[in-house]
């Protein structure tokens, strides 16, 4: 199974690059008030995915600490009522 994970991110590496190789033509954007910006088609392709990932996961974080938040709270509520369950058996 290793060697099936291994051998789909060399896929996976090579179909990117690949990518990338084809796609390396300069690029201009333009932005308001004159600016503009000019790089690699591959590049500003990739920064934008990665502002959109972060985006993603900053987006996540609030539910996800919530979460955690209640999972804690109900851990403390069944160790006690464990506690107290124990104390009536004995």
């Amino acid at each position: 199974m290793r060697y099936l994970v291994w051998a789909l991110r060399a896929a996976l590496f090579v179909l990117l690059l690949g990518f990338a190789v084809k796609n390396d033509q300069p690029v201009v954007l333009k932005y308001f008030f004159g600016y503009e910006w000019q790089a690699s088609l591959v590049v500003i392709l990739l920064c934008f995915f990665t502002v959109g990932v972060l985006i993603g996961v900053l987006a996540m974080l609030s539910s996800m600490f919530r979460q955690r938040r209640e999972l804690a709270a109900l851990r403390r509520e069944l160790e006690l009522k464990n506690k107290l369950d124990g104390h009536h058996d004995a």
